[in-house]
């Protein structure tokens, strides 16, 4: 198995782990993540793993892939200048002097690069 493959893996579990500790533990209720990332927990009556903001600067459009680099599977594109709710961020293939790549949490869970994304409000945590 590649290290690619097995970063994608780890990324995804620990970003499920988290949320089903989330909604599952009644001691996080007071909001507290306790991951040291910060965020804010979702609305709704449930409780969610914070969420952050970004927005998309890639002019033509932003590739969102299965994995942290850039020869992954393109999963699907977010247009220029879009919202996307960004789950954490990690490591990965180094784009134009950027290593970090953030994992997108809107329906499918994918990885954008984060020379491609500004940050509305806090960064994201790592993962």
């Amino acid at each position: 198995m590649s290290v690619r493959t097995v970063s994608t893996r780890i990324g995804i579990a620990v970003a499920a782990a988290a949320t089903l500790a989330a909604t599952a533990s009644p001691a996080m209720a007071d909001g507290d993540w306790g991951g040291g990332g910060g965020g804010d927990w979702g609305g709704g009556g449930g409780h969610h793993a914070p969420v952050y903001k970004g927005r998309v600067t890639a002019k033509s459009g932003l590739l969102l892939r299965d994995a942290p680099t850039r020869g992954s599977r393109v999963v699907r594109v977010e247009p220029y200048n879009a919202i996307v709710p960004i789950f954490c961020k990690t490591s990965g293939q180094n784009v134009e002097g950027n290593h970090l790549w953030y994992l997108l949490t809107d329906g499918t869970w994918a990885w954008g690069s984060a020379k491609y994304i500004d940050n509305i409000g806090r960064a994201p945590r790592w993962c």
